[in-house]
């Protein structure tokens, strides 16, 4: 299993920030699945992110002062796939960090290295899209 991090100070507060980039945006925002679905689950929302070839669902919850979300169930490319959206209001903006921990479920050698570039690359593009929006 390998982690990364990523973050950046963005010029809106962590109300407009959450406000606009609810579990289906930040799912678009990612930029690797569109959206099929979307349901409440309790006081989770599921997303149903499709890519070609595949589904994925991710369960979103909200978590101690921050937005969690995981692959649900064993469909999909993940072993283990499991994320932390935070922000940290400042007096210039807010800092955005994601931090996201992954492996595959198939036996690649350098595997989940090469998941958790791809999910670093993900995250960047979700925070260029927060960015871009304000």
């Amino acid at each position: 299993m390998r982690e990364v991090t990523v973050s950046r100070r963005i010029d809106a507060t962590a109300v407009e920030l959450s406000s606009r980039f609810d579990p289906p945006a930040i799912v678009k925002a990612e930029g690797s699945f569109t959206v099929a679905d979307v349901r409440e689950d309790g006081d989770a929302t599921v997303v149903v992110a499709s890519g070609p070839g595949m589904s994925l669902p991710l369960r979103f919850e909200y978590r101690e002062d921050a937005l969690y979300y995981t692959q649900e169930g064993e469909q999909g490319p993940f072993e283990h796939m499991e994320t932390w959206l935070e922000f940290d209001e400042r007096e210039d903006g807010t800092e955005v960090r994601f931090r996201s921990s992954v492996s595959l479920a198939v036996p690649l050698p350098f595997g989940d290295r090469i998941a958790a570039w791809k999910r670093t690359g993900e995250l960047e593009r979700a925070l260029e899209a927060m960015a871009d929006a304000f």
